[in-house]
């Protein structure tokens, strides 16, 4: 096991990684910008290292910087939490090189899933079904034309490099194809410095079904079942649940098993998230994340499995805990992302939080890494906190939500608060009734003018 850890991220998903770390024993360092010196995580680390100013690029994603502070400190691994490097396959290339071991897959298999179109391959060839579309990247919009034809209307242009949502466009004629490439080509081009594009049949009222996955690296594989991601703005999640109110107890297990399967193959090591648009009872493969997720913690309540735990004891070199025989899943649980952002326009909302009372009681989970008097500041991703709830059934859980949207109070910054009290009272989302598409239709509708 490792003595000491640098969680080389901030907010709720380092606070998180530090608790993990502390419950087994294990030593933590934070890093931080400097506008993130009063950060909970930083205050609550047993050592802490000032990265670079508040910009990124020069701190969070600032390679050196991290690996010096490592260095500095004596730690010997990273763990990167979710977004920044967590998905960098030369930053866990360098960490190998100078000995310092990286809470995650192995470089080849990030590298490999980064690429959406080797990706797409690569499950194919795993047995993993994937959505109809160009076998790699498109060279023309005369050969895209072609694929579309054959495919049929509407498709969709999306970024070999992306992620979410941009480079990703829709096409529902041959007329609107062109544009579609001509923009996709662009906002991938600024978002990734790669242009590639190809072409997948675009699905007119899909699910999003994602399925955890653990390998330990030596050919072992288990499922943790799978999580709804459908509730989605601009390709970005903002309620997930587990299990999917859409999947039967066959479908729950085929998929389960068949992602278990592959990965096996694969030899991957550590958590991974396969996931899948669902339509018509069909899975279709669009991605796979070589990482922990944000959603991660309805699968820990369903499964009472702490997934950063199992992370770090594989990346020591562990072998699995558990058989997939042994894993067992219980009741219902629902994530709703809490942002700092104005609930109509989702325009960001940073400033110091002036009051702050989560909800608790039993079936409660709040991942945050805030606190009354703390500033957001306006340089990363609006999330400040995760409500998690867990019920028997479905219904309880949508019950418990209720209630702890009423308790949470969060004043001197505008959230999303209010648009889940909305949802949770929504018959749509009550009865489970809901697709990719859903939130965004619903949003249009509520916020249209008389």
């Amino acid at each position: 096991m490792f003595d000491k850890v640098l969680i080389a991220n901030r907010g709720e998903i380092a606070l998180r990684v530090l608790r993990a770390c502390r419950e087994i024993g294990i030593a933590t360092v934070a890093v931080h910008s400097t506008a993130d010196a009063d950060a909970m995580h930083v205050r609550l680390a047993d050592e802490s290292v000032c990265i670079g100013p508040p910009p990124a690029a020069e701190s969070y994603l600032n390679i050196p910087r991290l690996v010096a502070a490592c260095e500095i400190t004596g730690a010997d691994a990273i763990h990167p939490g979710y977004g920044f490097l967590s998905e960098n396959a030369r930053f866990a290339e360098i960490l190998e090189g100078h000995d310092i071991a990286f809470i995650g897959p192995t470089a080849e298999h990030i590298r490999v899933m980064g690429d959406k179109i080797e990706a797409k391959a690569t499950a194919k060839r795993l047995g993993i079904p994937v959505v109809p579309g160009s076998d790699g990247a498109i060279a023309n919009t005369a050969e895209a034309a072609r694929i579309a034809k054959d495919m049929g209307y509407p498709v969709l242009v999306k970024a070999a490099a992306g992620g979410g949502g941009r480079g990703m466009k829709v096409a529902h004629s041959p007329e609107e194809l062109d544009l579609a490439i001509k923009t996709a080509r662009a906002e991938a081009k600024a978002a990734f410095g790669d242009d590639s594009l190809y072409l997948e049949k675009y699905l007119a009222k899909p699910r999003h079904i994602e399925v955890q996955v653990f390998g330990d690296g030596r050919g072992n594989a288990i499922h943790l079942g799978e999580r709804d991601c459908s509730l989605q703005r601009r390709h970005q999640k903002v309620w997930e649940e587990a299990p999917s109110p859409a999947l039967n107890a066959e479908e729950r297990q085929r998929i389960g098993e068949t992602v278990a399967a592959a990965m096996k193959k694969l030899k991957y090591r550590g958590a991974g998230t396969v996931e899948f648009l669902y339509e018509d009872g069909k899975f279709f493969f669009i991605e796979m994340n070589t990482r922990l997720q944000v959603e991660h913690p309805v699968t820990e309540m369903i499964t009472g499995l702490d997934l950063v735990i199992e992370q770090i004891r594989i990346a020591s070199g562990a072998p699995l805990t558990l058989k997939q025989s042994e894993v067992t899943f219980s009741g219902h649980a629902i994530e709703c992302r809490i942002n700092a952002e104005n609930p109509k326009s989702f325009r960001p909302s940073p400033g110091t939080i002036t009051y702050w009372h989560p909800p608790g009681g039993l079936g409660v989970r709040v991942d945050s890494g805030v606190y009354q008097g703390y500033r957001i500041p306006p340089y990363y991703d609006s999330l400040i906190g995760k409500l998690i709830v867990h019920g028997k059934n479905r219904n309880e859980a949508l019950m418990r939500l209720k209630r702890c949207l009423s308790e949470f109070v969060i004043d001197g910054i505008e959230t999303t608060i209010p648009l889940f009290a909305e949802l949770v009272n929504n018959p749509d989302v009550a009865n489970g009734l809901y697709d990719i598409h859903w939130l965004e239709s619903f949003l249009a509708e509520a916020h249209a003018g008389p």
